[in-house]
């Protein structure tokens, strides 16, 4: 039986890609834009497209109920994928920039999905919820410090949601993306910090800034094969929490978990004998 799917950001990049890939599955797609506008062709699906700015937590709850409508009372699948990037030395990352960046990354998410979860309840279990997040938020890395954070935070708290609705029948998927050649390093998906100390020239972040403003295009990951991987994943009888995707993203989950589990290990006692000594 076809599944009804919310997506946001719809417009371009992996969203778009996961909309087309439902479409083309013959399932429902109600996808959102900032503009309410989409050139995706329905082919074998159904597509409704609505107008949605996930920081307007009212918006949200208007769009997540009409969804809900649209899908004759169901949402499948909510994929929260909305967000942008930002490229800027810790340092340099104005506060403006961040605090965009946040009501973007984490703070829409959240109002898209605890706008969906009293309808997902009442729906009687088999929705599943996929974030769309990074491996930024595993093994962060120079120059994008701050969407780093915005990926982490939205790792922590699907963490948490996870073990929160299971009881309802409620599944949580994080995705966590390498590089894949989608728009998302163009100036339309990523933002450049406006500043640009004279201190970080010549660093590993100003260079790796300048690597990644040339390199939209020609990342190797294919979003098509990236969606098709999401929807299986959806569909299997046991969805990951964690679904990382991309040669690129499985060689800095391990070098990253490798890392984190040799720092246990060395400094295991020290950290044993935190304990108070009568107990």
């Amino acid at each position: 039986m076809p599944r009804t799917w919310l997506i946001t950001g719809i417009s371009r990049g992996i969203g778009a890609a996961i909309a087309r890939a439902g479409l083309d599955r013959g399932e429902t797609v109600i996808g959102t834009t900032r503009t309410g506008t989409s050139d995706l062709d329905p082919g074998a699906g159904t597509l409704h497209v609505l107008t949605l700015d996930v920081t307007n937590e009212a918006q949200a709850r208007a769009v997540v109920e009409r969804a809900h409508e649209l899908g004759a009372g169901r949402i499948d699948v909510l994929v929260n994928n909305a967000g942008h990037g930002l490229l800027a030395a810790i340092e340099d990352t104005a506060d403006d920039e961040a605090r965009e960046l946040f009501d973007a990354n984490v703070f829409g998410v959240l109002n898209v999905t605890r706008a969906a979860l009293p309808l997902l309840r009442e729906q009687g279990g088999g929705a599943q919820i996929v974030n769309i997040s990074s491996i930024a938020a595993l093994a962060p890395t120079v120059g994008s410090g701050v969407y780093a954070a915005t990926k982490a935070a939205v790792n922590g708290f699907s963490g948490s949601l996870a073990q929160e609705v299971e009881a309802f029948g409620i599944g949580v998927t994080l995705v966590e993306l390498g590089s894949f050649r989608t728009d998302f390093l163009a100036r339309t998906s990523m933002r450049v910090g406006e500043r640009r100390s004279p201190a970080y020239e010549g660093s590993a972040a100003a260079a790796r800034i300048d690597r990644l403003d040339e390199s939209s295009g020609r990342q190797a990951g294919d979003p098509a094969r990236a969606a098709a991987a999401i929807v299986d994943a959806v569909a299997s009888a046991d969805p990951p929490l964690h679904l990382v995707l991309g040669s690129d993203a499985i060689e800095r989950a391990r070098t990253s978990a490798e890392r984190l589990l040799a720092d246990v290990a060395r400094w295991e006692d020290v950290s044993r004998a935190t304990a108070f000594e009568s107990e």
